[in-house]
């Protein structure tokens, strides 16, 4: 071996790995960054002295591959660097409504901002690599893409348009501002203004838009369930089955032989039961509890067994990781599995035999798990119990004539035994610490047309809580198991909150007389004792809900590093494998321990069972746990955000209805650009717009949550109560504009005032005092050139004659008269709407005072435009102009 590959630190584990071995990736980078500049291919296969053809192309396959990964850059002449040496971050671009955009990069030191400019190249979800240009007034760095390294969007929905001539698609999806350009022959039959998908035919670029054809006419905009196609384009959510299932799928019998019952401990003697919501179809989990006399119960959770039909690299299985979670939409769900597993095969539904996974555990009379074990059975659920007949059973206790217990006599004893072990689980947590947020759920009811007629608030009883408690004890000792086996697997993380986070939160609570301890490092148990001092006061619910802003986000790793939440050392998830694919893989990796010969503690094993290899049922390691990790973080949060944009999409239409309507409202965030206020009582979160607050300089407290008039001390914060009009719904960005029905209501204020002020225009809440200067520079300017204007036309009507006016005779001699041209007559018109308005009001109203606000901007601007184009005296007006006139009318 040459000394180049000796040198490479990792060169054992390269050859025990591969019968011809090749540079490490690490060792490649090192001498990336130690090159005087970027090597191609064959420079480095001369370096490392590699002859033969099977490690030149094997070379070859890896800078490929360290190239997709985001290792090395390749230039123009093919030749590779690493990212720092040649200043660029590579990462995906994240679109803004507005028309700028960010750069996310895991190695950057934050997100990296993208100009309009910019973004006339790419779409939302684009992989770019960027170099720093500068930083923006915020200090923000600010990035000139040097390249697109992949366009992500191959297809998209939004609303078809025909305009003089030209067709375009404006894209449903807010982070995408382009219009698509259609060829009319590839319009198929859409009609204007209706909901399209469409395939990009030719990405954008600097200098021309996107184009592409309609592949699909979806339906009219407001058709009922548009708002779930909408999510699952513009979320890309995978939702057709492949056709390769049809295969496998039938190879899966309808029920379970018995073959598959052999080698797995029988618990259909036990009164296993599924508790759920009325709605739930897919129950994968059942709890069965039992009394030990004055040693505390005995509970079961048993668990769906998917992973008996779903094998690893298996068609269902790929399909399912990329999913990484059900969907559940309002009265629809998107399922990671078909439904002849998670509604069939795979459900726990009652009286019939299912495959699953037992957590057995004994727990002592303080709710502290003594013991646990782990085995394959099958199981016979006696009962689908509701979570609302489970809370009347429980309410309903002494009752010796209770309906519902009457009805599940053969179970009630066993859902009695479960609610006394709750009360020894809830004890054991408030003794951990374990932080416990009481939000507030809705549910929405619709109409047989798939509106809203209700939203209705969830009321979380104890039966949703013992059925949580079971859960998490399951979980916790799956965590047990899997951190002694030393395997690689996916731990659900919850890191504690971050530092400029708890800053804000500190210094909040501290105006109320609170305080939070623990110093820099607070534990849950400190967060969860300033919410029993909390509790009972009338802004008990903002403070929970500030301390829930302060928490960080979840996630899936391979390294164990702790729940804060729940304040466990380690915590996974095992219960819900129909609709999660992290449980699934727990599951696999149990499963993998059960039937595998490594002596692992917490094991009950079927003496009838064929050992096999570990790695024959289990085929992971760190580095694709962790892939997995992020993959599923990302799903979850996709999922979150495609539900709450069908949410919004149904309370938008929902308001359609009631614009204009009064509502008294709680102020539930504030921002820099306004409050948002939830309605009561129908909960949905619409903006006050800070220009739509009285007239005042408002400043943002964040940590405060609160905005601050400068001038008058007027106070609106978190928590305020305020008497709210719905002025406008904006269907297509998904808002909802609210106005202060009365000035005087709501808020604070420091000081006294005679009167209140009317409501800031948009124009003076933004304008800075630099801005302002200028404004008054321009109507003096605008003033002088009116005059001289006027001094010109009567000019001409006196056949040339010189006569002036006495203004114009009372100017200094020094004073010229100037006929102002185009440009400076449409920037005096931007720069001078006082006199505009008061001069031209009359007229202009016939315009443009019959143009709707509802319209959406695009079209409010391209009616104003034409009516502009036809007025003479108008038509010169340039895009400021434009803007002011849409603004004013």
């Amino acid at each position: 071996m040459n000394k180049k590959k000796s040198a490479d630190p990792h060169a054992a584990r390269e050859a025990a790995r591969y019968e011809n071995p090749i540079p490490s990736r690490e060792f490649i980078l090192g001498h990336l960054e130690k090159s005087i500049g970027p090597l191609t291919h064959q420079e480095l296969c001369r370096e490392f002295r590699l002859a033969d053809d099977d490690a030149i192309e094997a070379l070859r396959r890896r800078l490929r591959a360290m190239e997709r990964d985001g290792q090395t850059v390749r230039n123009r002449r093919g030749a590779y660097g690493t990212l720092d040496k040649m200043n660029l971050v590579k990462g995906r671009v994240s679109g803004h409504p507005e028309g700028f955009g960010f750069v996310l990069s895991k190695g950057a030191d934050g997100d990296i901002f993208l100009s309009s400019r910019q973004m006339r190249r790419v779409m939302d979800g684009d992989e770019v690599l960027v170099r720093i240009a500068g930083h923006d007034r915020r200090g923000r760095p600010e990035g000139s893409i040097v390249e697109v390294v992949e366009h992500r969007t191959e297809q998209l929905v939004g609303r078809y348009f025909s305009e003089s001539g030209i067709y375009f698609v404006r894209p449903d999806n807010p982070r995408i501002s382009q219009d698509v350009l259609i060829i009319p022959e590839e319009a198929t039959a859409a009609k204007p203004g209706q909901i399209v998908l469409v395939a990009i035919t030719r990405q954008p670029s600097r200098n021309s838009q996107p184009a592409g054809r309609v592949i699909q006419v979806l339906g009219d905009h407001l058709a009922p369930g548009m708002e779930i196609e909408l999510a699952l384009h513009n979320f890309s959510l995978p939702h057709v089955w492949p056709k390769a299932l049809g295969k496998q799928l039938a190879g899966i019998a309808n029920e379970i032989p018995d073959s598959d019952k052999k080698n797995r401990i029988d618990l259909r003697h036990l009164p296993l039961v599924t508790i759920d919501g009325e709605d739930a179809k897919d129950f994968d989990d059942a709890v069965y509890c039992e009394r030990m006399g004055r040693n505390g119960w005995r509970l079961f959770v048993a668990i769906a067994d998917v992973s008996h039909y779903v094998a690893p690299g298996s068609e269902l299985d790929i399909e399912a990781y990329e999913r990484g979670n059900s969907i559940y939409f309002p009265g629809q769900v998107v399922p990671m599995l078909p439904e002849k597993l998670s509604n069939g095969l795979c459900s726990l539904k009652p009286e019939v035999d299912r495959l699953c996974m037992v957590c057995e555990m004994r727990i002592d009379t303080s709710g502290v798990v003594k013991q646990f074990q782990f085995y394959e059975a099958v199981m016979h659920s006696r009962a689908r119990l509701t979570y609302t007949q489970v809370a009347v059973m429980i309410a309903e206790r002494r009752e010796s004539d209770s309906p519902v217990r009457q009805q599940f006599k053969n179970i009630v004893a066993h859902i009695d035994n479960l609610h006394d072990l709750y009360g020894a689980l809830k004890e054991n947590r408030a003794l951990r610490g374990a932080i416990d947020f009481d939000t507030v759920e809705t549910r929405i009811l619709f109409d047989t047309e798939r509106k809203i007629e209700q939203i209705i608030p969830t009321e979380r009883t104890d039966a949703h809580r013992l059925i949580e408690e079971c859960m998490l004890s399951a979980n916790v000792c799956a965590a047990t198991l899997l951190e002694k086996s030393k395997l690689p697997v996916l731990y659900r993380v919850h890191e504690g909150p971050r530092e400029e986070k708890l800053e804000d939160l500190r210094s909040f609570l501290g105006e109320l007389g609170l305080g939070l301890p623990g110093g820099d490092k607070p534990s849950a148990h400190d967060y969860q004792e300033v919410l029993n001092q909390a509790a009972g006061r009338p802004d008990a619910d903002i403070i929970q809900s500030v301390m829930l802003r302060s928490m960080t986000q979840a996630v899936y790793q391979a390294d164990n590093a702790g729940h804060f939440g729940l304040n466990y050392e380690g915590y996974t998830h095992f219960t819900s494998p129909i609709r999660r694919y992290p449980d699934l893989l727990v599951h696999r990796a149990i499963r993998a321990l059960l039937r595998s010969k490594k002596r692992v503690a917490h094991l009950n094993r079927n003496t009838g069972a064929q050992l096999q290899a570990l790695e024959k049922n289990y085929p992971y390691n760190v580095v694709q746990i962790n892939e997995g990790g992020d993959h599923c973080s990302m799903t979850e949060r996709r999922a979150d955000e495609a539900t709450r944009s069908v949410v919004n999409w149904l309370k938008c239409e929902y308001l359609l209805e009631h614009v204009g309507s009064e509502f008294r409202g709680v102020v539930s965030s504030v921002t820099g650009f306004g409050l948002f206020v939830e309605l009561e009582p129908i909960y949905i979160d619409g903006l006050v717009h800070i220009t739509g607050l009285p007239k005042d300089y408002y400043h943002h407290e964040a940590a405060h949550h609160r905005l601050v008039g400068e001038r008058t001390g007027r106070t609106f914060r978190l928590g305020d109560v305020l008497q709210v009009r719905v002025a406008r719904v904006d269907m297509e960005e998904r808002k909802i504009d609210l106005e202060l029905v009365d000035d005087g209501t709501g808020g604070s204020s420091k000081r006294k005032r005679k009167k209140q002020q009317p409501v800031a225009s948009a124009r003076a809440q933004e304008l800075t005092s630099e801005h302002k200067e200028r404004q008054s520079t321009g109507k003096k300017s605008s003033r002088k050139k009116s005059a001289n204007t006027s001094e010109s036309s009567k000019a001409k009507k006196t056949d040339g004659k010189k006569t002036r006016s006495k203004k114009a005779r009372g100017k200094k001699s020094g004073a010229k008269s100037k006929r102002p041209t185009k440009g400076a007559r449409a920037t005096d018109v931007h720069q001078s709407p006082r006199k505009a308005q008061n001069k031209s009001r009359s007229k202009l109203t016939a315009y443009f005072g019959g143009v709707p606000k509802s319209l959406h901007r695009y079209e409010r601007n391209r009616i104003l435009a034409a009516a502009l184009s036809s007025h003479p005296k108008l038509k010169q007006l340039d895009t400021g102009g434009v803007l002011w006139l849409n603004y004013l009318f």
